[in-house]
């Protein structure tokens, strides 16, 4: 099994998904309909890959995070790779909304030890209530 953390941003940066309250003690954020349906691709994800399991997310105003294990499918001639994975969601998104929200790439890490595992757990805990000092926060003028 291989452990993935995935971050995925909005185009430009822009908070689609959600807004938070800076300087509250916020501990998720308030969806938008986009970060709604963004939330349901993510629980739909293990459905359509019987061998991926999302752990661990968090959506933020412009920037989702999940913590992703693939696991074997138990078929030798497909396995899904990362990229293929976050192509069809965000693929899926996409036609849900009409356009696209995303930026074109991801960023991910193979996590390899549990002090990597729960520190980024913790990270992804503590996300919406850092979210002023997110290197994605934006502060509004």
């Amino acid at each position: 099994m291989i452990i993935h953390i995935v971050t995925m941003c909005v185009k430009d940066w822009h908070e689609m998904l959600g807004k938070i309250d800076v300087g509250a003690n916020c501990v998720r954020p308030r969806l938008s309909e986009y970060g709604t349906i963004v939330e349901k691709e993510i629980s739909s994800l293990s459905e359509t890959y019987n061998s991926i399991k999302v752990i661990k997310y968090v959506v933020m105003p412009n920037h989702i995070h999940m913590i992703i294990t693939i696991g074997s499918s138990g078929r030798t001639k497909f396995a899904p790779t990362i990229s293929r994975i976050l192509k069809q969601f965000k693929s899926s998104i996409t036609k849900k909304i009409g356009f696209s929200l995303w930026q074109k790439s991801f960023h991910d890490h193979i996590i390899r030890d549990e002090d990597d595992y729960l520190r980024i757990w913790q990270y992804i805990d503590e996300n919406p209530a850092r979210w002023n000092e997110d290197r994605y926060y934006k502060k509004q003028e």
